[in-house]
């Protein structure tokens, strides 16, 4: 179900809105568990570690919706017609519909995102959290420049908050973060 993909793709990615109605097929990764989100705020690039489980929900997506060429839109609807900001609007109108206390505290798109990078910053620290948001600026503290995480940091991240290996995960105590 597209719905749950989107929540699904949100939660582990946080990436924005616009970083995923912007994804092309050859934007996924499945094999390595990679997404490249191109279009989002600034119009930064970042390879963003995905589950397994995701990359591969993706790909049948795309290849039951129709996507064949390398720059055909990934998110689609039923008719194969590119996914659009509306799916989001209607997404949380009907979820907010069903559980009212999601429209009462204005849970959305970027809750999502500012909820995952909370916990990744609790678990993981600033650095890969600031990583796992794509966050490349270098204003603020003159520390912030020293502050870094590399791809293996945001996948293992990952892999602990999915639960799921993660092909670039980096062992913790020696074992494959599952």
């Amino acid at each position: 179900m597209l719905d749950a993909l989107l929540l699904r793709l949100h939660t582990e990615t946080a990436c924005r809105r616009g970083g995923a109605l912007g994804l092309r097929l050859q934007d996924l990764h499945a094999d390595h568990g990679l997404l490249r989100l191109l279009r989002e705020k600034g119009g930064t690039m970042r390879w963003q570690p995905i589950s397994l489980d995701l990359a591969t929900s993706l790909t049948q997506h795309a290849a039951v919706r129709g996507a064949v060429l390398p720059t055909d839109p990934l998110l689609r609807y039923r008719n194969g017609n590119a996914l659009t900001g509306r799916r989001y609007d209607e997404l949380w109108r009907r979820i907010g519909a069903h559980l009212p206390w999601v429209a009462t505290q204005g849970i959305s798109t970027h809750w999502l995102r500012h909820t995952t990078l909370t916990w990744v910053e609790r678990h993981f620290g600033y650095g890969v959290a600031r990583a796992y948001a794509g966050h490349t600026d270098t204003t603020g503290p003159a520390t912030t420049t020293y502050i870094r995480a590399d791809l293996q940091a945001v996948a293992t991240a990952l892999a602990a908050m999915t639960g799921r290996p993660h092909p670039l995960a980096q062992p913790i105590d020696g074992r494959r973060v599952v």
